[in-house]
């Protein structure tokens, strides 16, 4: 029996997007914003965000496209994801904290339940016996997938795996977070992200904000 893991008080923030829409630099944004204001806030990111989840992390992000299947993919986002719940996440939110995530399993359903291939059941069935835990709210950024893309290229992180895959996979992400933030509109919250980037922030700050006891 898979061991559950422990309730907790905090507030578990998600951010959720194509490659190249600024997720990141709104999560980082709003991670100051909320620290700004007298808030405990922890800032991680998936894959990674533990010192296990890491060493996962660089083996999905680098590489040939075909490095992996979208099936070895789901088990080593799902091994990675588990290690980063037990080591930052739940530690911080059992503390009160507000955990800010860049991606988490709503990145694994778009990716490889969507856009790569029709398992979005296989990872709903792994989240509901291996992770358990759900995003309180999550902040999805819409973006053109064009603009995105060369975005997310020019970084030259060498983590491009998955930009690799080129435009039509990308818009096929859009389409899939897209339908995510409606059909999860209880914790979603769909952003425009084609706009200046403090008046984005702005939009996101006011949101969480009312969202945090």
């Amino acid at each position: 029996m898979v061991q559950k893991l422990i309730m907790d008080q905090g507030l578990f923030i998600t951010f959720e997007g194509i490659d190249g829409s600024g997720k990141s630099t709104q999560s980082e944004m709003l991670a100051a914003k909320l620290t700004q204001l007298g808030h405990k806030v922890v800032k991680t990111r998936e894959p990674g965000g533990s010192a296990g989840a890491e060493m996962i992390r660089s083996l999905l992000v680098s590489g040939d496209t075909d490095r992996w299947s979208p099936e070895t993919e789901i088990l080593l986002f799902t091994a990675a994801r588990r290690d980063h719940l037990e080591k930052t996440v739940i530690p911080a939110l059992t503390l009160g904290h507000i955990v800010i995530c860049d991606r988490y399993v709503d990145s694994t359903r778009v990716y490889q339940g969507v856009a790569r291939a029709d398992l979005r059941e296989t990872v709903d069935q792994l989240h509901s016996i291996i992770i358990q835990k759900e995003p309180d709210l999550t902040f999805v950024i819409d973006a053109d997938p064009e603009n995105a893309l060369a975005r997310g290229l020019a970084r030259d992180s060498g983590e491009d795996r998955f930009e690799d895959f080129g435009l039509s996979f990308q818009k096929s992400l859009r389409a899939g977070f897209l339908d995510l933030a409606k059909s999860e509109n209880h914790r979603c919250h769909l952003i425009n992200g084609m706009r200046a980037r403090e008046q984005i922030a702005d939009d996101i700050a006011a949101i969480a904000v009312s969202h945090i006891a």
